[in-house]
């Protein structure tokens, strides 16, 4: 495959919270006082052409996610003026999915029919729990009752198209909670639900003073009678954490996973863009604090890159493509790689033997046991 058919993706990352939450490891930094709007927008626009200009960059895009932190703290005006800006730059596919990540205690109803209007088709809405109790241990600065209201005030807005985030293993957490919030999630309706195990990351709060967690069985048991009871209303997964009804998988997430390329633009943003095959696809990453980013006007706002190696492309599509249940083609193995099928062995073979990959054909997926002991099967393809 050329360079030039691989999909292309967009993403812009907006780093602020009202408060960091105690679990997240994510590029996420306490607003004070108030946001800035519009020397932020600013920045992303120039960051987008910065990368145009050194990628050489002319595919069109299919799909962009705003992530964060919590962009919906953004106004609907600078939103609308990024969109207008970004496509400005760079040629539109025809029904881009552009998602926005919002969180309950940050939104109102005029806003949401405002993100509507400038485009915004997709709401990632950061709930995970819909007790209040959990909300409190996990520092969320909504309660249950806004949430479930803000899914609400969603619908009415006109969105047809929305991802609800659970976590499930949260500290003093019974059987059934997880259940009950899968039920509740499902009652309102969503096109998509993540599903995520709460774990202690590195440079967080949980991890310097952790709480007490269910145990591994628990937890297991839990994560299989949440996705028991998604399955019984459609919502298949497709990934690890990520549970969509028919035809309405997250398009920007799958391209990850299929190893397409992606712009990232804003603080801390990561993107992988393949220039050829296969010794030069890079994988870049912006100046990662906010102040930073802004102040450095004049120069390109890259805080490093790095060219996977020949010796490394094994691995690095394996983390991805087996994270999805349909796994990936030998085709497409050969077609975004530019390796060829001896590369994979004798690693392949090996997770065939012991049942930890399938095939049918020259199509390969992970088994159910697979799944569980995925770490397993990666460290098989360790260059």
């Amino acid at each position: 495959m050329h360079p030039a058919a691989i999909p292309l993706g967009l993403y812009i990352h907006i780093p602020w919270c009202i408060k960091k939450c105690p679990y997240c490891d994510f590029n996420s930094h306490s607003a004070a006082g108030e946001l800035p709007e519009q020397r932020y927008v600013d920045a992303l626009l120039q960051d987008l052409q910065q990368d145009l200009q050194r990628f050489q960059e002319t595919r069109s895009i299919g799909h962009i996610f705003i992530g964060g932190g919590t962009p919906s703290l953004f106004s609907p005006e600078a939103l609308a003026r990024l969109l207008t800006g970004v496509r400005r730059q760079l040629p539109w596919q025809e029904q881009v999915e552009i998602t926005l990540e919002a969180n309950p205690g940050t939104f109102e109803s005029r806003r949401f029919a405002e993100y509507r209007a400038v485009g915004i088709n997709r709401l990632s809405i950061g709930i995970q729990s819909f007790d209040d109790r959990h909300l409190r241990r996990l520092g969320r600065i909504h309660c249950a009752s806004e949430a479930i209201r803000a899914v609400q005030i969603a619908h009415t807005a006109g969105f047809e198209n929305i991802n609800l985030d659970l976590m499930f293993g949260l500290p003093g957490a019974s059987t059934g909670d997880s259940q009950d919030d899968i039920e509740t999630a499902i009652a309102l309706q969503p096109t998509h639900i993540s599903l995520y195990q709460l774990t202690l990351e590195p440079n967080t709060y949980f991890h310097k003073y952790p709480p007490a967690l269910p145990d591994d069985e628990q937890t297991y048991l839990e994560q299989r009678h949440c996705q028991h009871l998604l399955a019984e209303k459609g919502f298949r997964q497709y990934e690890i954490s990520a549970y969509g009804l028919r035809q309405r998988q997250c398009r920007h997430n799958l391209n990850y996973w299929q190893f397409g390329d992606y712009l990232g633009i804003g603080a801390g943003a990561h993107g992988k863009i393949t220039r050829s095959l296969p010794d030069n696809i890079i994988r870049t990453w912006k100046i990662r604090h906010p102040g930073h980013y802004l102040e450095n006007t004049g120069n390109p706002r890259v805080g490093g890159s790095q060219t996977i190696t020949r010796a490394e492309l094994p691995l690095e599509f394996m983390m991805n493509s087996l994270r999805l249940h349909a796994g990936f083609s030998m085709d497409s193995y050969i077609a975004r790689t530019g390796l060829g099928p001896s590369t994979l062995e004798p690693a392949l073979s090996k997770c065939l033997q012991q049942g930890l990959l399938e095939n049918r054909g020259r199509h390969y997926r992970c088994s159910t046991k697979g799944r569980d002991f995925l770490d397993q099967v990666l460290a098989e393809f360790v260059a």
